[in-house]
């Protein structure tokens, strides 16, 4: 049985669309249509129902599926392996964190680490979407949380402070804010994840926790967009301190309340980085893992 007929199976079978499948594969729909076709006559079985609307497994496509997949496991493990003695990584390493996250601390090192590892292909899925790690074939997932669920590996990449920044521009012509109870009177820029719209806690040096209601008529979506709101004077932002401390070094943003640590939910959080299994870690995950913890913690 060809190998990549299988594989082409198993994308159509998570994705639910030959066009979808194609697109991820860079192929023609018609050549993916039609290599199921020819799957289906070789097998002797309808695997999927096909209608104008909707592609869906049959019973015999779902037990195909089921038994083939650990199959698959196995040889890319068996080919990892193999691999894993050269000195070079080498494949397709899919990588996914949030939109912002992504394209503020990846995508900027992205270039020196394909000077280190050439013949390694990298696939950056960057969305705040939550991503099923196994019907997208992530290799690696960086995610931002006080802790990881799941059964997954998971290992703390760097802890994460949040910060109340506004512009230098939008205090000269805005009401004090001397206290963190002074945010009553100003409407916030406001992230759009329900637990940072409505009130933000605030740690003094003494563990004192103040919580302030939160007021605002400006809610987006990803961070990036209300990190350059804060920056527009817009009004003030808690933020991430890996996005916006070089704006506050640069003068672009003031952090308001220096002295306190401030939480939507809680404040030991951070980012994390997330891989299925320990038993056996392709050196193409290893590397990346391994570049990140150098690059980012460093920073």
């Amino acid at each position: 049985m060809n190998l990549e007929w299988l594989t082409l199976f198993v994308d159509v079978a998570y994705r639910g669309s030959f066009a979808a499948t194609a697109r991820e594969r860079n192929l023609d729909p018609s050549s993916v249509s039609r290599t199921i076709a020819d799957l289906e006559v070789a097998l002797g079985l309808r695997l999927f129902q096909r209608t104008t609307r909707k592609l869906a497994l049959t019973e015999a496509g779902e037990r195909y599926l089921a038994g083939i997949e650990p199959i698959l496991d196995e040889l890319n493990r068996a080919q990892e392996y193999a691999h894993a003695s050269v000195d070079s990584p080498r494949g397709t390493l899919r990588l996914t964190a949030s939109a912002t996250f992504g394209l503020r601390c990846i995508v900027p090192l992205l270039a020196e680490f394909r000077e280190r590892y050439p013949e390694l292909r990298v696939e950056g899925l960057f969305t705040d979407d939550n991503v099923d790690l196994v019907a997208e074939r992530i290799d690696l997932a960086i995610r931002l949380s006080p802790q990881i669920e799941g059964n997954y590996v998971a290992t703390q990449l760097m802890k994460t402070r949040y910060r109340v920044v506004a512009s230098p521009d939008y205090l000269g012509r805005s009401p004090a804010l001397v206290k963190p109870s002074d945010l009553t009177a100003h409407r916030c820029v406001l992230l759009a994840v329900r637990a940072y719209q409505r009130r933000w806690v605030f740690r003094d040096n003494m563990g004192n926790m103040t919580e302030v209601p939160i007021e605002g008529d400006l809610v987006l979506s990803p961070a990036a967009s209300v990190q350059v709101a804060a920056l527009a004077g817009i009004g003030p932002a808690l933020l991430p301190d890996w996005l916006v401390d070089e704006d506050i070094a640069a003068g672009r943003l003031l952090d308001l309340f220096p002295s306190y640590s401030v939480a939507a939910t809680m404040f030991d959080t951070g980012a994390w980085l997330i891989y299925p299994s320990r038993e056996f870690l392709p050196k193409k995950v290893r590397v990346m893992i391994d570049f990140l913890k150098e690059k980012i913690r460093r920073t």
